[in-house]
């Protein structure tokens, strides 16, 4: 038994423990990820220009959205989608500044665009579920009224649609706005963007579209999702006793419709940056919060027997966060101070664990690259961000 325990705690262990775990989690899932991005890529290449536009509605829930409802429906009239085949819906839930004069004034000076305002002042679920019913047109999409539409982004989705009967929904992909990380002053909140804008990218880009090729997308994002409505109108619709309806709704899809969920990786939604450290700090609570409330809610019998760890694991390493191996080794670094190793062993597996994971980022940094090369603009942007990916894993670190 002695020598057992003392095999256990010899330097070998210890340092084959510490670098095959984010090996395993992490670089290898990474790299086979690559691939899979890359036999994607080539499948999507070949889908064919419209020669017919479906009709759709789009539909912005708006609460006090003063600041950017215009900007946001200026995004949508600038599509490269026929606007005319497009139906605007604007759902208020309750606001309390001049967001339905901003939406007056921009129909008097669009006469184009079919926009219809509607009132609910039951929360953003029930007025979603309202926009719903109120809905015409083939798919639906919906969108967040402090964001704004890359201009393909209609057009692509509704081409990945068309050329996929099996695909049923889609979440786009969410980027912080480059114009407005480039605008804040401070240089701390700067850098924070920039590395927030890395993740996004990451997790869309690369986890989500891994996901996608496993049928295991955990969230439509509810700042840019898309639904055939034959689909969405057979679900409970979003709901009220979680704040992650847009998970909710996802777990609907595929457990209940048993229906298969994607990502169109060139259907891009931009949102404001984080405006500061609290605020970041209280979105992902939410999210966590939301995700957690969401899995008690489909407990495994409803998933057939998937149990909730895996699904929390993967929302972990592929959603939002890339966190669940970090979570691993910041509690291991505690334990082992505890048990006596010496700080220079602590110190040069922390920095080797750090490269690691730099060198994960990176691999994920060329799939986004490869992800953006439709966009030469954005791809460009991207590029030169490239030195923040040894800064992502410190991000990572202190996000979570």
């Amino acid at each position: 038994m002695h020598k057992i325990i003392r095999l256990l705690t010899s330097e070998i262990v210890f340092w084959m423990a510490w670098i095959i775990i984010p090996l395993l989690v992490e670089i290898i899932p990474a790299f086979f990820g690559g691939l899979l991005l890359i036999v994607k890529r080539l499948r999507y290449k070949k889908e064919k220009e419209l020669t017919y536009f479906p009709e759709i509605t789009l539909i912005i829930p708006v609460y006090n959205s003063a600041d950017t409802l215009r900007s946001c429906m200026d995004s949508v009239a600038n599509s490269s989608y026929p606007v005319e085949r497009i139906s605007l819906m604007l759902v208020d839930n309750g606001s309390k500044d001049n967001s339905f004069e901003i939406y007056q004034k921009y129909q008097s000076e669009h006469p184009e665009m079919n926009a219809k305002w509607f009132h609910a002042k039951q929360g953003k679920s029930k007025a979603l579920n309202m926009a719903l019913f109120n809905s015409d047109g083939k798919y639906i999409i919906h969108i967040d009224s402090d964001g704004k539409l890359h201009p393909e982004a209609i057009m692509n989705m509704v081409k990945r649609f068309e050329a996929n009967e099996d695909i049923h929904c889609m979440t786009g992909a969410i980027l912080t706005t480059p114009e407005l990380i480039d605008q804040e002053k401070n240089l701390g909140m700067r850098i924070v963007k920039k590395l927030e804008l890395l993740e996004y990218a990451q997790a869309f880009l690369a986890g989500r579209n891994y996901e996608a090729e496993l049928n295991s997308i955990f969230t439509l994002s509810g700042a840019f999702s898309a639904f055939r409505k034959s689909t969405i109108l057979k679900t409970q619709l979003y709901n009220t006793e979680t704040v992650c309806e847009d998970t909710h709704v996802t777990f609907q899809i595929r457990y209940l419709l048993k229906k298969k969920i994607d990502i169109c990786e060139n259907s891009i939604f931009f949102v404001e940056p984080i405006e500061s450290i609290n605020k970041l700090y209280v979105q992902r609570q939410r999210w966590q919060r939301g995700e957690l409330e969401v899995l008690h809610m489909f407990p495994k019998e409803k998933r057939k027997g998937k149990k909730a760890s895996g699904l929390v694991s993967n929302v972990l390493i592929f959603d939002h966060t890339f966190a669940f191996p970090r979570m691993l080794w910041y509690f291991a670094l505690v334990f082992l101070c505890f048990v006596g190793y010496p700080a220079k062993y602590l110190i040069f597996s922390s920095v080797a664990i750090y490269a690691l994971y730099v060198l994960s980022a990176l691999m994920y940094y060329l799939n986004v690259c490869m992800f953006l090369h439709w966009d030469k603009e954005l791809l460009r942007y991207y590029r030169r961000k490239v030195l923040y990916v040894f800064g992502l894993p410190a991000f990572n670190f202190v996000v979570y």
